[in-house]
């Protein structure tokens, strides 16, 4: 196939993380939604990008990255207590979004977003995870082509306006998550009210 530098992908998958000799499907998508990207832009995983922009239309694939090609692996540093006061509003603590096992996005001193989890909440202080949920894991990616093409200029502009804010495909943060840095916590947060699943397709 011919190589270009925009492409527009449509692909049906199913995920399959694997760890300790362990599969398990961690997102599908289907006929009916399939997972659209246009290629150059780091909106899918640029490993995963690499494996199907050269499929022809109608191909299958299935694939395994490893944790350096996706995620990157799970690191005890990316486990932080912040102050109870970041996510205090009006003077109370927000336990309506804020409870074990809720995804935030949270900011860093630099306005950087990034996903955590809340992963215990106590007197003295929060503790989030911002490790991706499929940080440490290999990566199995089962599917189908069902177009590949040429991206056309109105769909680029049109992506590019919507580049800001928002969840993307296969790692829509690039798998780049600016990690919390514990003093730089401190700015607003908001609730990720769909938790966009494991961020590796789209939001559901």
């Amino acid at each position: 196939m011919e190589e270009t530098k925009n492409r527009f992908m449509s692909v049906v998958y199913q995920l399959y993380s694997l760890k300790d000799g362990k599969s398990e499907l961690e997102e599908q998508t289907g006929d009916d939604r399939p997972f659209e990207f246009i290629t150059g832009f780091s909106v899918a995983l640029d490993a995963f990008e690499e494996k199907v922009k050269g499929l022809e239309k109608g191909s299958d694939f299935d694939f395994e990255l490893a944790p350096a090609q996706a995620f990157g692996e799970y690191v005890t540093e990316g486990v932080h207590k912040v102050s109870r006061e970041v996510f205090t509003v009006n003077g109370h603590f927000d336990h309506d979004n804020i409870f074990e096992g809720a995804v935030i996005t949270l900011m860093d001193n630099e306005d950087h977003q990034f996903m955590a989890k809340v992963v215990k909440i106590e007197e003295d202080g929060v503790t989030v995870d911002t490790n991706h949920p499929l940080a440490g894991k290999t990566l199995n990616f089962k599917g189908k082509v069902i177009e590949n093409r040429e991206a056309t200029d109105e769909e680029i502009q049109h992506l590019i306006k919507h580049m800001t804010g928002g969840c993307g495909g296969c790692g829509g943060c690039g798998g780049d998550h600016e990690g919390c840095n514990h003093e730089g916590c401190d700015h607003e947060h908001h609730h990720h009210d769909d938790g966009c699943g494991c961020g590796c397709g789209h939001c559901h």
